[in-house]
C-alpha cells in the first residue's frame, strides 16, 4: 500500500493535489478512530514517557537552532521530523514486535497533547506566520492544531461513555484507519509533488539534503528511543514511540506553517521509517 499510495499521488498530482483541503479532516477521523480504541484506564505515565517527550519537544527546537545557521529550509524539515507525533499505527507495529501496546498508546496521547502546546509556539517564531504579532500567530496556529489533535480525543471519550453503540461500531470496523492513511498519503504526496514541479526556482541540493537529513534523523530517533527503553526494559515500545511518526500530519504541518519545500523531509521519512519497520519485522520473524 505504501508504494501504491505514493506512486498514485505522484502520477496524478495535478488532480490529487486539489483534494489537499481534505487532509486535516482525514487526520481528524484517523485520530478519532485511534482514540476510540484508547481507554482512559489504560493510561499509565512512566519515566520513559517523560524522556521521550522531552527529546521530541525540546530536541526539535535545539536541532533547529543548530541547523538554521547553515540552511533555514533544512532546519525546518528536520524540526518537523522530530516534532511530529507518534504514528497512530505505531501501536500495531509495537505489538507485532513484542512491545507494550499500553505504553505506546499512552505516549501517543501524551505527545499529541504536547504538540498542541509546542507547535503553535515554535511555528509562531519560525514559521510563515512569524511576521504576525506573536499572540495572533500563536492563537491562530493553536486553534487549527488543537482542533485536529485534541478534539478527536475529547470526542472519542464522549462517544465511549455516552454513545456505546456508536463506539462499538467505530472500533469494530477493521482496517478503517489503514485505508484513511492510504488516501491521506496519496493526497499529501500529490500536493508535495505539485509544489516541487511548479516551484519557480528549484533548489535540488536542498531537497536532496532534506531527504538525507530525514534518513539520519529517522535512524537516530529509533536508536535513541531504544537506548532509553533499554534502561526501563522496554526498548521496542520506546523505539517505536520516538521513531515512528505521523508523517501525514508532519507533511501537512510543513506545508501549512513552514516553507512548503521542507515537507520533502517528512515525505522522505515515510519511506525510511517503513524500511526500518519492515527490517525489524523481518528480524522478529527470523528469530521465531
Amino acid at each position: 500500500m505504501l508504494p501504491i499510495a505514493m506512486i498514485t499521488g505522484t502520477l496524478t498530482y495535478s488532480w490529487v493535489s486539489r483534494l489537499a483541503p481534505l487532509t486535516p479532516w482525514l487526520i481528524f477521523i484517523m485520530l478519532l478512530v485511534t482514540f476510540c480504541k484508547l481507554s482512559p484506564r489504560e493510561i499509565r505515565l512512566k519515566p520513559t514517557h517523560v524522556w521521550l517527550l522531552l527529546i521530541q519537544l525540546i530536541g526539535s527546537a535545539v536541532i533547529y537552532l543548530v541547523l538554521v545557521r547553515f540552511n533555514v529550509i533544512i532546519a525546518e524539515g528536520v524540526l518537523i521530523c522530530v516534532l511530529a507525533p507518534t504514528a497512530t499505527a505505531a501501536a500495531v507495529i509495537t505489538g507485532m514486535l513484542g512491545g507494550s501496546v499500553g505504553f505506546l498508546t499512552t505516549y501517543l496521547l501524551l505527545c499529541n497533547i504536547g504538540i498542541v502546546i509546542m507547535a503553535p509556539l515554535l511555528f509562531s517564531f519560525w514559521g510563515i506566520h512569524s511576521d504576525m504579532p506573536f499572540i495572533d500567530s500563536f492563537l491562530y496556529i493553536c486553534r487549527q492544531v488543537g482542533l485536529i489533535l485534541m478534539v478527536p480525543l475529547l470526542l472519542a471519550w464522549l462517544i465511549r461513555y455516552t454513545l456505546p453503540k456508536i463506539h462499538t461500531a467505530i472500533t469494530s470496523v477493521s482496517g478503517l484507519s489503514f485505508y484513511l492513511w492510504a488516501i491521506s498519503l496519496t493526497i499529501v504526496t500529490g500536493n508535495t509533488v505539485k509544489f516541487l514541479v511548479t516551484q519557480d526556482t528549484p533548489d535540488y541540493k536542498v531537497e536532496i539534503g532534506l531527504a538525507i537529513m530525514s534518513l539520519i534523523i529517522c535512524v537516530a530517533q529509533f536508536i535513541i528511543g531504544r537506548r532509553i527503553g533499554w534502561r526501563y526494559n522496554d526498548p521496542v515500545s520506546s523505539g517505536q514511540g520516538l521513531g515512528q511518526k505521523n508523517t501525514i500530519l508532519a507533511i501537512w504541518m510543513a506545508q501549512v506553517y513552514l516553507n512548503p519545500v521542507s515537507s520533502v523531509a517528512p515525505a522522505a521519512y515515510v519511506l525510511w521509517q517503513n524500511i526500518i519497520n519492515s527490517y525489524q519485522l523481518w528480524l522478529k520473524g527470523k528469530k521465531k
